[in-house]
């Protein structure tokens, strides 16, 4: 019968001397290692035994093996500093590792070779300070090296630095044989953490035999590499910048099935990555290649690969061949729009395909759809506004949504600003940006071709695609769509522009910006037609400076478009073709009354210069109530105007030198179809003196 024993007193508490309070906190761990320091107190193999109390060596933690290992060797040093076994001392036994770790590195294949290429290479690659001349030696001697065994360096990490350096420093000719020597490997190559940067580096040279020596070893393997970590983005570069428009169809019709991998068409064929072409002619393959592409554009989504372009491409080939209003499209819709964070509707923002894509989501979807898309962008309007591709979803939301009060909330703070430093900042580069302007001139200009040069008709093509599609998914008219947008944008550009007008009007694009401002936005515009005058408050004289790398900006009369902006806003609206006449806005501007008393002092060297243009529209302005004064001061200086109006410009002297310089067969002016020298605005102010 077990002895029953007593439980201590409540109350009691048991001293602790001072050792064992000092040692109390490694209790734990001497208790672990106390079994070890039994077991190999023996030096016989039942020693480890886990009969004997002990442990198995391969069974026990790292930490509580260390603790072994140095018990052990303690228990076998002789107290002179060095072991029983080796006789060596802790700093010789380091040395001999040394020694034999190196052997063992001289053993492995082109040890010397490698080890010599990784020395031309830290050499190599501080540019600036090897001369031309040693860095051409040392070029030709890495070469000598790597010639005829490429593939034995390439593989490896620190081998695969000095091959790439050599193709930075390499002749075509030189580029070629290593491409040639790699040929059957770029597949495997891609797969390799730091290989897949050599890839890039052949192809960066837009060498055409190379590319195509590169790109068909991807064929068959898309599915793979697609999905492959390393692989998927060397892939999706060559893809979006190198291969040719067939290398794209080909690379891309992989996504379709198997039958696309295994079968390809031959080269001599324009094979086409259409997907509706592909279903025309074989319909009954529908079902089965839109799942098979649903499934792996499915697969990259799931693990958050959401950023390349061939995804996007594929994405939109499924969406053109899905019936409107099914099923399958609106599970589509859902899968796009429930990503977690909005990262792929964002990637999708920057790429042709991907942009494409959200525009048909926002013209096909209710009004929930487009609220909880445009909430997605909500940090990314400021990039996408100056994006090639982004800035054509803002357009799109424009022109869509019908909730103009979430439009303004969700977009025009984030891209305007939300202070008045910030303001002026954002404003000036949407005045001046190509793509930005964009975002906020089509509001006012619509698709004028000014806006929408041929270097973006593809916009014009989605705008008229989004705007069939909105006949039937949107209720609000367009124009009232528009003007609501127009109010409540209007107050924060004027005042932009009545802070900053200088910096405005200082480009062509500026000067645009600041006439549609003037033109069409709502409220008071006194004060910002003052501070656009009052740009051309000074001589008009080219000023000469002697600095060469910063010479003065030029005055405003003595630019183009400053001359334009000038005449719009004194006719007070823009000509209309089919009216045959300016159209007037309501209320009138009446900036003549505005201008004239800030040029008044220059006015001549305005109706002599570049700028005379814009001195006739005073006078033709019919609101302009100094007219009388202004003819007076031109008819007082009518031999200077006389002598203006007939003598050649520098601009006219230059253009007659360069005509002249032309080679043969290029195109002149004929005969008598020539303008005639002299200021023409001078010319015509001088008709309008009379006699």
């Amino acid at each position: 019968m077990a002895q029953k024993t007593t439980p201590p007193a409540a109350n009691t508490k048991r001293k602790v001397n001072s050792s064992e309070k000092y040692n109390s906190g490694s209790r734990a761990k001497k208790a672990r290692t106390e079994p070890l320091k039994k077991a190999s107190s023996d030096d016989s193999d039942s020693s480890d035994s886990v009969d004997d109390g002990g442990a198995e060596v391969d069974s026990l933690p790292p930490r509580a093996r260390a603790v072994q290992e140095a018990e052990r060797a303690k228990a076998a040093s002789n107290g002179s500093g060095k072991t029983a076994e080796t006789g060596l001392s802790a700093k010789e036994s380091h040395a001999k590792q040394k020694q034999l770790a190196l052997e063992r590195r001289n053993a492995k294949p082109l040890a010397d070779e490698l080890q010599r290429t990784k020395k031309l290479w830290e050499r190599l690659r501080r540019k600036s300070h090897v001369p031309k001349e040693e860095r051409q030696q040392l070029v030709d001697e890495l070469y000598g090296i790597i010639t005829g065994r490429v593939k034995d360096f390439v593989l490896k990490h620190d081998a695969v630095r000095a091959v790439q350096t050599a193709i930075k420093y390499s002749t075509p000719t030189q580029r070629k044989q290593i491409a040639k020597e790699l040929q059957g490997t770029y597949a495997q190559l891609a797969e390799s953490r730091y290989a897949k940067f050599l890839i890039g580096k052949l192809l960066v040279q837009n060498d055409a035999e190379i590319r195509d020596m590169i790109i068909p070893e991807f064929y068959g393997k898309v599915r793979k590499l697609i999905n492959h970590s390393e692989a998927s983005w060397i892939l999706d570069d060559v893809y979006r910048s190198v291969a040719t428009k067939e290398q794209k169809a080909y690379l891309l019709r992989e996504w379709y099935g198997p039958e696309f991998a295994l079968f390809r068409q031959p080269d001599n064929t324009n094979a086409t990555a259409d997907l509706s072409e592909i279903l025309a002619k074989e319909p009954s393959k529908r079902a089965i290649v839109l799942k098979y592409l649903c499934d792996m554009t499915n697969g990259l989504i799931q693990k958050k690969l959401t950023g390349f372009t061939m995804l996007h491409d594929a994405m939109l080939q499924y969406f053109l061949n899905l019936k409107p209003e099914s099923e399958e499209l609106k599970e589509f819709s859902e899968v796009v729009r429930g990503d977690d964070n909005g990262d792929l509707l964002k990637n999708m923002a920057f790429t042709k395909s991907g942009a494409r894509l959200v525009c048909l989501l926002l013209a096909h979807g209710g009004a929930k759809d487009r609220k909880q898309i445009l909430k997605t962008f909500k940090d990314a309007f400021q990039p996408m506004c100056g994006d090639a591709y982004g800035h054509m979803i803002i357009l799109a939301a424009y022109d869509l949504i019908d909730d103009t009060v979430l439009t303004f909330k969700t977009i025009f703070p984030e891209i305007l600003g939300k202070s008045e430093e910030k303001d002026t900042h954002n404003i000036t580069f949407l005045a001046n940006d190509l793509n930005a302007r964009i975002t906020i001139c089509y509001l006012f200009e619509g698709q004028s071709k000014s806006l929408f040069p041929s270097s973006h008709a593809s916009d014009l093509e989605i705008l008229n695609e989004i705007h069939e599609i909105r006949k039937t998914t949107s209720k609000k008219d367009p124009e009232i769509r528009h003007k609501e947008l127009v109010a409540a944008l209007s107050a924060q550009l004027l005042a932009a522009v009545a802070s900053s007008p200088s910096d405005l009007v200082q480009t062509s694009f500026g000067c645009q910006f600041v006439t549609d401002v003037l033109l069409s936005a709502q409220g008071d515009k006194t004060s910002v037609l003052e501070a656009i005058a009052s740009t051309a408050a000074s001589d008009p004289t080219p000023v000469v400076s002697e600095d060469a790398l910063a010479p003065p900006l030029p005055h405003i009369s003595l630019t183009p478009h400053g001359g334009k902006m000038f005449r719009t806003l004194i006719a007070g609206g823009r000509f209309d073709k089919e009216a045959g006449a300016v159209k007037r806005i309501d209320p009138p501007l009446n900036f003549a009354d505005i201008l004239y008393p800030v040029i008044k002092e220059h006015v001549i060297q305005w109706a002599a210069g570049p700028s005379s243009f814009t001195v006739l529209a005073l006078l033709e302005a019919p609101d302009f109530t100094s007219k009388q004064e202004l003819l007076k001061t031109l008819r007082s200086e009518r031999k200077t105007l006389e002598k203006v109006a007939v003598e050649e410009t520098a601009n006219q002297k230059a253009k007659a030198e360069a005509d002249k310089t032309k080679p043969k067969g290029a195109r002149r002016p004929k005969q008598g179809q020539s303008k005639l020298g002299g200021n023409q605005g001078t010319r015509l102010l001088l008709e309008k003196l009379g006699n």
